[in-house]
């Protein structure tokens, strides 16, 4: 059959098909009686929503056939029959304002099965209910060979073991293989289906892109633009002057419209210096001092330039404890502070820092994001709880002074965006403090992390600044790529743990 195909075409039905229609109905559905649609069926499909009753056809012949309406699904039992979900087969059921687009027939000639035109057919309904912002699609799929089995298998018994390859159906099998999934058996679905002994099994498709409908202004962004700021060490004269480069960064990323401004852990370590006579515990405590100052400016830039700053990180004194903090200045004007909470053994030997008590996503105008600060990207369940909540972009500001330390940072970072299926940003600082004990230099790459699979690069890097130079990176991100990703990856990581058997929670 293959070698004499001309042409294929998906085509939207036409009355003018219906004798093709008839013929091909009679015979897909030869074990059931009168098991076609008549004229005025498929006159009353076409003029309520052609766009959703297509054919496929192969040299000018109809090959295959998928029939479908629209419906409000919550006006429906989830336990309804084929004869209400259509309404009498009137299919007055269809609604131009549902939500879900239903099922209403799908079959291929004999002839021509095993071309995977089913799946074609398939593709333009998921294409459709995207096309027309829809929840997803239903139907209540046939189990052929369920009579075989009823006997000794409960619906229930028998569905599981077509999924666990145990028991062939040809239907079921494929509309599984095509993303669909049971949701609940229906019993009494399809009157004369005898093969089935009239049960059915409600399988869905979810709709990754749907937005609900809102009366409010929708202005959360799919493409989001990263900014990240690799930040020289050097020495400022003063507080103004150390702001004023934090401004000209800010106002460079903001030129490219970026949506974040991302700074580095203890960016604004050269105001130490004049307090290098101190012993370093209380030189840090004194910088610490400038931690409220530097929030108020950038909150004031985020609102000015129009754009989210993650302020990197900066020692901050609460309740006589020294903790290493960071806050999201949002350009709606709110702040959020963020905790690191696993410090490395020298910030708690030589500055007697504290590890911070929470975690936490935060909402964006881009999307939910999650910070880690530096050496808390060292630890997988971190992020793990923060992709629990649906975290898209994960920041790691960072200061690391060797190669090796940077290696961990940036390899732990790169580990997290494929195991938590999200974007990963990490921003560094270079240069060196040659006056500031305990920040002699830096050694820093920063990057922008994406999964591995076919929307991303191969290799799973985005972008990434060049080593070792003050210089900004502007990279953008598509959060549509990992609803996708979830759902359609060649491996799921977050839908395939095996949560049977392990359990990670907070406290």
């Amino acid at each position: 059959m293959i070698e004499n195909i001309e042409n294929i075409e998906l085509q939207f039905l036409t009355i003018n098909d219906y004798k093709q229609l008839k013929e091909a109905m009679i015979e897909a559905y030869s074990n059931i009686p009168n098991a076609y649609w008549k004229v005025s069926h498929i006159q009353a499909l076409i003029d309520k929503f052609p766009e959703g009753q297509v054919v496929i056809k192969i040299n000018n012949e109809l090959a295959g056939c998928a029939l479908s309406i629209v419906v409000n699904y919550d006006d429906f039992d989830e336990h309804h029959t084929y004869k209400e979900i259509t309404g009498n087969y009137t299919f007055e059921t269809h609604n131009f304002d549902g939500d879900m687009l239903y099922g209403i027939d799908v079959f291929i000639k004999s002839e021509y099965r095993g071309l995977r035109l089913g799946r074609r057919l398939y593709d333009y309904r998921k294409e459709l209910a995207e096309k027309l912002n829809l929840r997803g699609i239903s139907f209540g799929g046939r189990i052929p060979n369920y009579h075989e089995y009823a006997k000794t298998l409960s619906p229930k018994e028998y569905i599981e073991k077509v999924k666990r390859k145990e028991i062939h159906d040809p239907v079921l099998n494929f509309q599984m293989s095509n993303d669909f999934y049971p949701t609940k058996v229906l019993q009494g679905y399809l009157e004369g289906d005898a093969a089935s002994n009239e049960y059915a099994v409600l399988l869905k498709w979810d709709n990754i892109y749907y937005e609900k409908k809102s009366k409010k202004t929708n202005t959360k962004k799919k493409i989001v633009r990263l900014g990240l700021i690799q930040w020289q060490m050097r020495l400022y004269k003063d507080f103004e002057e150390l702001m004023q480069q934090a401004e000209y960064f800010i106002d460079a990323v903001s030129a490219y419209r970026s949506d974040f401004a991302l700074f580095p852990e203890f960016f604004n370590a050269p105001l130490m210096a004049d307090n290098n006579h101190l012993p370093e515990s209380e030189a840090i405590r004194e910088l610490a001092k400038y931690t409220p100052q530097i929030v108020q400016k950038f909150s004031e830039l985020a609102i000015s330039y129009n754009i989210n700053v993650i302020t990197g990180s900066m020692p901050e004194i609460r309740n006589e404890l020294l903790y290493n903090v960071g806050y999201i200045c949002k350009r709606d004007g709110t702040t959020e502070r963020y905790e690191k909470l696993h410090v490395t053994p020298d910030e708690a030997k030589v500055w007697g820092m504290q590890g911070g008590n929470e975690l936490k996503t935060y909402d964006t105008d881009c999307g939910k994001i999650g910070v880690l600060i530096c050496y808390d990207s060292e630890f997988p369940e971190l992020s793990r709880l923060l992709a629990d909540e649906g975290m898209d972009i994960l920041f790691i500001p960072f200061l690391t002074d060797t190669q090796n330390g940077y290696s961990r940072v940036r390899h732990c970072a790169q580990a997290r965006a494929i195991e938590n299926e999200c974007y990963v940003a990490i921003a560094g600082s270079v240069g060196n403090l040659p006056k500031v004990h305990n920040m002699d230099i830096q050694f820093a790459q920063s990057m922008v992390f994406t999964p591995c699979d076919f929307s991303f690069p191969a290799n799973g890097i985005k972008a990434e600044a060049t080593t070792n130079t003050e210089m900004i990176l502007i990279a953008d991100v598509d959060i549509d790529l990992l609803r996708e990703l979830n759902r359609f990856g060649s491996v799921r990581n977050l839908k395939d743990r095996r949560t049977d058997l392990f359990e990670l929670k907070k406290r």
